[in-house]
């Protein structure tokens, strides 16, 4: 049933939502209570688990790809099925200066890559939260395994702000709450840029100081100031204190909440004999303002960001999260 409905959505992926709603209508009951969770504002945990979302041997891959930007599986079924489950929870939404827009992400090592800090790469990677360069980060985001690495070394990371809040004194919150820190832009969306990567200025913390949302990556947040940089690391101690590993197996279907869940993941050592680790990538955004719409340069991408475009996208961030 659930692949039926992945194979008639995975054509649509880049029509508008509306067209969707027969099929969302015919999601399982435990995709719908999943969906429920995240969008529940009384949530105590940001990550719900579809163990065995798919079954791995239904999944006919092909072996996993050894070169960067492969569209191996463009039309895929499983692009219907993240297309669903994205459209569950807001928008399936792509980033024209992340891989050209695209809006699902194949996320595998790279020969070349490894110590890169992005998808391609096979090192460390801290705990993060998406995009936290950007005015319209994803609100929620997916990770689909289809391979795990023989070894089973590379293991999904996850911690919660709200879990690492108690940890941190009184004043270090007020700090994190202020605009003292930048984001560097990160990897994926510099690559075809031919200049330094900018940064962003914001604060860590945002929205209802009892339960706040977070904006901070371990990799590309950084902090200006000492009272600042004294906040940043008790923050990034905290988060580490309170962090767990989540295994994800082969047809698993991990997602976050993009405010309250920093994830990462630990090393691995690929072979590159089409057997690594692979995993498929979704963001969705809750709302997206008709006035960002009418930049968008195809359905669900989001613009460029410069210009008039990045003070409208910042004006809209504002209003929706409260800061």
């Amino acid at each position: 049933m659930l692949r039926e409905l992945a194979e008639a959505a995975a054509p649509r992926l880049s029509t508008p939502d509306a067209e969707l709603d027969s099929l969302l209508s015919g999601l399982p009951e435990a995709v719908r209570r999943g969906v429920r969770h995240l969008a529940s504002p009384s949530r105590d945990t940001g990550v719900v688990a579809f163990r065995g979302i798919l079954d791995a041997a239904e999944l006919e891959l092909p072996g996993t790809p050894l070169e960067r930007n492969s569209r191996l599986l463009q039309g895929h079924w499983t692009d219907g099925l993240l297309l669903l489950v994205a459209d569950s929870l807001g928008t399936l939404t792509g980033y024209v200066d992340e891989k050209d827009g695209i809006l699902v992400h194949d996320v595998y090592p790279v020969r070349g890559e490894e110590r890169r800090i992005e998808n391609s790469g096979s090192v460390d990677f801290g705990l993060h939260t998406e995009n936290v360069h950007h005015p319209l980060r994803p609100d929620y985001l997916g990770l689909l395994c289809l391979r795990q690495d023989r070894a089973g070394e590379g293991r999904l990371r996850v911690s919660s702000v709200r879990h690492a809040l108690p940890l941190l004194d009184e004043h270090h919150i007020e700090e994190l709450f202020k605009p003292n820190f930048y984001s560097f832009q990160p990897t994926s969306f510099a690559r075809s840029a031919g200049f330094e990567r900018p940064n962003t200025w914001h604060p860590v913390l945002f929205g209802d100081e009892r339960r706040p949302g977070l904006r901070y990556n371990t990799h590309n947040t950084k902090a200006a100031g000492e009272a600042a940089i004294s906040a940043l690391a008790a923050l990034a101690e905290a988060l580490r204190e309170v962090g767990r590993e989540v295994e994800v197996g082969a047809g698993d279907l991990i997602v976050l909440d993009n405010h309250m869940v920093p994830h990462g993941r630990s090393a691995f050592t690929p072979r590159y004999d089409g057997g690594d680790r692979w995993l498929r990538r979704f963001y969705a955004l809750r709302a997206i303002s008709e006035q960002v719409t009418r930049l968008m340069p195809r359905p669900r991408v989001l613009p460029a960001l410069e210009g008039a475009e990045a003070e409208l996208m910042h004006r809209f961030d504002s209003w929706r999260r409260g800061f």
